[in-house]
């Protein structure tokens, strides 16, 4: 009996997927759009504006699988098919971009992950690259400082000031992060949010718009 119970642990260990274990970190997001703002100005960027955004993860520790991911990041860089946060009327693309330190291993475990929490939007990669990635989350009170800095992707972030950065008196964080897991979001100006690569055929470069959520991020 015993040599039957043991056996069916070793078969099951054998089996059973991969899973995250515990990994957490820092995230990072940037739109096209404003993602803190009232329904007056969002109604007017639907289907217009707002189709592209990078989405940032910087692992502090943990493992997928049998595989150490810490001190790693990936980014992944979507061209939607309509304004991020609402309704999807299409397909869209996703870039991924793993960083340049990740072994094979941790390069494949990497884009599992960015493919788990990026959900549909990263359903559909067209590519996957490898850069040195910066990822640097600055010192401030209200915590909307960032830095990233990943091949052809640049995004800096700061504080949304509550004086001079309004538009209208009916505004909030209008739209959840794109990405699952995250916790403890808070809405930021980007300063730049820029895009020069290839694999869309097209870039953006865009900037001075609460378009950006920083906040961490934990898989269980």
């Amino acid at each position: 009996m015993r040599w039957l119970v043991l056996s069916a642990l070793a078969l099951f260990v054998l089996v059973a997927p991969a899973s995250a274990a515990g990994i957490s970190g820092q995230y990072l997001e940037a739109r096209t759009c404003e993602v803190f703002t009232g329904p007056c100005f969002s109604n007017a960027d639907t289907s217009l504006v707002g189709r592209h955004g990078v989405m940032a993860w910087k692992i502090e520790k943990g493992r997928l699988g049998s595989v150490n991911l810490d001190g790693l990041s990936i980014v992944a860089v979507v061209a939607a098919s309509d304004t991020l946060g609402q309704r999807q009327v299409g397909a869209g693309k996703a870039l991924l971009i793993v960083d340049r330190h990740a072994s094979a291993e941790q390069r494949d475990a990497l884009v599992r992950l960015a493919k788990a929490q990026g959900g549909d939007l990263v359903k559909n990669v067209v590519a996957v690259e490898t850069a040195p990635i910066t990822f640097e989350f600055c010192e401030c009170q209200e915590g909307g400082c960032a830095r990233l800095n990943a091949g052809a992707v640049r995004i800096e972030t700061r504080c949304i000031n509550a004086k001079h950065d309004k538009t209208c008196g009916n505004e909030w964080a209008l739209y959840p992060p794109l990405a699952r897991d995250v916790k403890d979001a808070r809405a930021a100006v980007t300063v730049e949010h820029s895009y020069t690569g290839t694999a869309f055929n097209e870039t953006w470069k865009h900037g001075e718009c609460r378009g950006a959520y920083l906040g961490s991020f934990s898989v269980k």
